[in-house]
């Protein structure tokens, strides 16, 4: 089973010979002095186990906002979330300072059709405060069974109150890939997220516009993609570069230092003009493609500066329901580059306007070509073309500034070619 850079190992592990034995020893005896205080002392019956696991996840949670201790519930959203179907809201989430952020809403799901966005907090779940619930404890209450509804208390930036959401939880199935064609010449494939067999997902999605129509131009859409698998980043990546690093890493252990190469044996196109677009939504795995391909000079990154989260995370399994996940290692770009807090900046800034709010309609003229059975030059009667049905993809991209600034910058490279 594999997990964003995951390596299982049995403990001891990792221990720091610098750190005097009998200091360890006398800070193990704190522990359990303070743990018998609470049972005998505490006003009610605690539940050992809970007191336990409270401990591990606390001191686990000191270490960075991507280290945690992983209870049953949490190991199972973790395996749930790299094969592409769990049950739920559709929303990707993190911790910081105490509080839970959203990173993204998945597509068609309910928390997107409900007007969840990334970076709202959850402040309230069905009307209660999560003040003093942990991570975990806010995870189990996002979770529920299929069509039960759920309401959910969001403080968003620039808004005065709490905006509550009301939505019914759906087994999810993410399709990892959406893809379409622009005017017939540019190939858009949008990566969701980096579950298991992405790469070959893109790879499908690509050979099937090009057998039906000669592209001149791709864009990769990693926008509010939130990451995944570190071998579909290489897979994906893999496809449009020849040779070359795709992505290393550097780390205290030298057994956890590692270099990713591009694969030779995957389906290729190098040559076609792309662009990758990203956003502060675009993660991890989503930051090593985009820096990849910036690095080997084979596409033009364009949106905004990404997510920045560079660092390697490996589930440690301690039994057959429970582990650590610990980051290990940070990753470096081809050329070295650091994406930890940094992210990856693009080459073309594109900020996202939403089109149906400004009007952009240029002025315009009736003609006669415009005229209902209009003569042609040669005198015949121009035959009305019966329109083809667009797709919901096509007219969302229609209104997708990103998107069509991304087909202007691609339409003027075949240009200068």
């Amino acid at each position: 089973m594999k997990y964003l850079l995951v390596i299982l190992f049995c403990f001891p592990v990792f221990a720091k010979k610098s750190v005097d034995p009998n200091q360890r020893y006398k800070n193990l005896e704190l522990l359990s002095k303070v743990l018998y205080i609470i049972e005998n002392q505490y006003y009610q019956d605690v539940d050992h186990q809970k007191l336990i696991e409270g401990a591990i996840d606390g001191m686990v949670s000191t270490l960075d906002p991507h280290s945690s201790y992983l209870s049953k519930t949490l190991m199972k959203k973790v395996k749930d979330d790299t094969e592409g179907k769990f049950g739920g809201l559709g929303i990707e989430v993190y911790r910081k300072d105490q509080s839970v952020f959203i990173v993204n809403a998945l597509d068609d799901s309910p928390a997107q059709e409900a007007g969840i966005k990334a970076g709202d907090k959850i402040v309230e779940i069905n009307n209660k405060s999560v003040v003093g619930l942990n991570f975990e404890e806010v995870i189990d209450k996002l979770q529920g069974d299929v069509g039960e509804k759920i309401t959910l208390g969001i403080l968003r930036k620039n808004e005065g109150k709490i905006l509550r959401f009301t939505m019914k939880r759906k087994i999810i199935r993410v399709n990892p890939v959406q893809s379409t064609t622009i005017n017939e010449k540019i190939a858009y494939i949008r990566l969701i997220q980096f579950q298991d067999d992405a790469g070959e997902d893109v790879e499908k999605a690509l050979k099937k516009i090009k057998k039906k129509y000669q592209i001149e131009g791709i864009i990769l859409d990693l926008r509010n993609n939130p990451g995944g698998l570190l071998d579909e980043a290489v897979n994906v990546s893999s496809i449009f570069l020849n040779k070359g690093v795709v992505v290393s890493t550097e780390a205290r252990d030298p057994s956890n230092k590692d270099i990713r190469y591009v694969k030779k044996s995957v389906y290729k196109d190098t040559t076609t003009p792309m662009v990758v677009l990203i956003n502060g939504s675009s993660a991890s795995a989503s930051e090593i493609v985009a820096g990849a391909l910036q690095d080997h000079n084979r596409a033009l990154i364009a949106g905004s500066l990404s997510f920045g989260k560079g660092s390697v995370q490996s589930v440690a399994q301690i039994n057959d329901e429970v582990g650590i996940k610990l980051t290990i290692a940070q990753y470096l770009t081809p050329q070295k580059r650091k994406i930890q807090a940094l992210g990856i900046k693009p080459d073309v800034t594109i900020e996202e306007i939403d089109l149906d709010k400004i009007d952009q309609e240029p002025k315009t003229y009736i003609r006669e070509s415009d005229l209902n059975n209009h003569l042609l030059a040669s005198g015949k009667r121009k035959k009305k073309k019966r329109k083809s049905r667009k797709t919901d993809l096509e007219i969302k991209l229609e209104k997708d500034f990103q998107v069509r600034q991304s087909v202007k910058i691609l339409n003027s490279a075949r240009f200068f070619k």
